[in-house]
């Protein structure tokens, strides 16, 4: 298991290393206005005892600073992701969470895509087993990915549906219960 994880964050770095290395002359100049921003309200999709009440709400910003929109196919389309960072907020007082990383949308059609990313969280939540419910994250630093689809309405707004992830791979001692949420957000693309 631990190789098998090895592997993958090694994978990881390799792709992020390649998109910085391989980006095009045109993204060197990195335009890093904000591409999108997405509005959201999500709920906690834990088991039992890691289960946290209440809503979060949560902003994301995406910038494209490698040009992605006029990547021209899904070899380039890999080589630019979009870069995004945001926060997932706790309103009962459980776990909330900075987060950033990169990502990159599919679309289907004209109106439905999908979009997948990863990267890093840091988090206010509990680090090891204290007696209470709610996750034990084992480190303040973890890993996080998400995936969602959304349908645009028109070229300014779209929906989507996102399930977001984040642990610590088991690099952080026993605890590893990890933080997942499921929700809705409402995407502004400027």
């Amino acid at each position: 298991m631990k190789s098998t994880l090895k592997n993958w964050r090694l994978a990881a770095l390799a792709m992020v290393l390649l998109c910085v290395i391989d980006m095009p002359a045109a993204a060197q100049a990195a335009d890093w206005s904000i591409d999108e921003a997405r509005f959201g309200l999500a709920g906690s999709i834990q088991s039992h005892s890691t289960f946290e009440a209440g809503l979060f709400p949560s902003v994301t910003l995406f910038f494209d600073p490698f040009d992605a929109v006029h990547a021209a196919t899904w070899q380039d389309t890999f080589l630019r992701p979009r870069v995004h960072t945001g926060a997932i907020v706790s309103t009962s007082g459980d776990t909330s969470q900075f987060f950033a990383g990169v990502n990159w949308t599919v679309d289907l059609t004209h109106s439905f895509f999908l979009n997948a990313g990863f990267g890093g969280a840091l988090h206010d939540g509990d680090l090891r087993e204290d007696g209470t419910n709610g996750p034990k994250l084992g480190c303040r630093v973890l890993f996080s990915e998400f995936a969602a689809a959304g349908f645009r309405f028109n070229e300014k707004l779209a929906i989507v549906a996102t399930v977001d992830h984040a642990s610590n791979a088991n690099l952080c001692g026993n605890s590893n219960d990890g933080i997942s949420h499921a929700g809705l957000s409402l995407a502004y693309r400027f």
